[in-house]
């Protein structure tokens, strides 16, 4: 293959925690090459290898990385009793996470991987107008993932008909507007109290009446499931709600993290310490031997170092919520 020796212009390398220049795996594997000592050395490694010790990064990663708070439209015609929703339709019928069109000219594109040396040093000054974008403008696709991002878990479920975004015409806000306004009722006017007695009974009675509905989200099916279930029983009319979700970062986002380019390296040099021991006591050009002892032995420390940081960490690298509260 082609050796990428061409030297980039300086504003190729200006990047930020928040503007990062490494935004896909080409971008991540050049710099892992780069690290190992490329174009001056050379790298035994495959392109695919390196990709897939970025998407295992990734995979351990993503769990730990945090999550983005999204609200969802909810049209109760669309659930199925006993199968519940899936939240890919949630996403659909939402319409900022809709998928968007990936032919849009201003989306920035996948870089090609068509000059590499060794397997894993990709051109970094090339693109592929025939690639997929790395990110649309809808917050719920991921085309790299060519699919929808998936939830973490459900915060809220709000029926729009009675505590939702939808309570012009609700009792509650008609005993508000009694309450605020009773100077022009005369005496049928609510006062203060007894306008927090109604509203307390109301809410007894959403609870003891089953009104409010109990959700359960299964992460693994992106399944949501309520009880009562809606047009089932005597609970047969339709409404439109909203749900709260946690969702998953998408990839082009994971691929700039730093412990996701460290424990790629890490993989990578005891994948090239594998490889370069299988010609142990081979006598190269020049004299010497083949040295892989050493970074088999780093990679493997710089691996469990990273896994330590990740799973004892707290919470670990990603960017989770705090906790609310402290016992002790």
């Amino acid at each position: 293959m082609s050796k990428d020796t061409t030297v980039r212009p300086l504003s190729s390398f200006y990047s930020t925690n928040l503007n990062p220049t490494v935004n896909s795996y080409d971008k991540l594997a050049t710099r892992i090459a780069y690290t190992l000592g490329y174009p001056q050395v050379n790298i035994e490694a495959h392109q695919n290898q390196v990709y897939e010790n970025i998407s295992i990064a990734i995979e351990m990663f993503s769990k730990f990385a945090g999550y983005t708070e999204e609200l969802l439209t909810f049209n109760s015609r669309l659930y199925e009793p006993g199968k519940g929703i899936r939240m890919d339709v949630l996403f659909t019928i939402t319409e900022q996470m809709k998928s968007a069109n990936i032919e849009a000219p201003d989306a920035p594109v996948e870089l090609d991987t068509d000059l590499y040396y060794s397997g894993i040093a990709a051109a970094d000054n090339t693109t592929d107008t025939n690639s997929e974008p790395l990110s649309s403008n809808s917050r719920g696709w991921d085309t790299l993932m060519s699919d929808y991002r998936k939830v973490i878990d459900v915060f809220a479920f709000e029926e729009g008909s009675s505590s939702g975004i939808n309570t012009l015409f609700t009792l509650e806000q008609t005993l508000a507007q009694q309450t605020y306004f009773s100077y022009a009722l005369g005496k049928y006017g609510f006062d203060l109290i007894s306008w927090t007695t109604m509203k307390n009974w109301l809410d007894m009675r959403r609870k003891l009446l089953s009104q409010d509905y109990y959700y359960r989200f299964d992460d693994r099916n992106q399944k949501l499931f309520l009880t009562p279930e809606p047009g089932g029983g005597v609970r047969r009319t339709h409404f439109y709600g909203i749900v709260g979700a946690y969702v998953e970062r998408p990839v082009h986002e994971l691929v700039s993290e730093p412990w996701v380019y460290q424990y790629a390296l890490a993989l990578t040099k005891i994948i090239i310490g594998r490889i370069r021991g299988k010609y142990s006591g081979t006598n190269l050009f020049g004299g010497g031997a083949p040295n892989y002892s050493e970074l088999l032995s780093e990679g493997n420390a710089e691996k469990d170092k990273l896994e330590t940081a990740l799973y004892e960490g707290v919470p670990g690298f990603g960017d989770g919520q705090p906790p609310l509260f402290f016992i002790g």
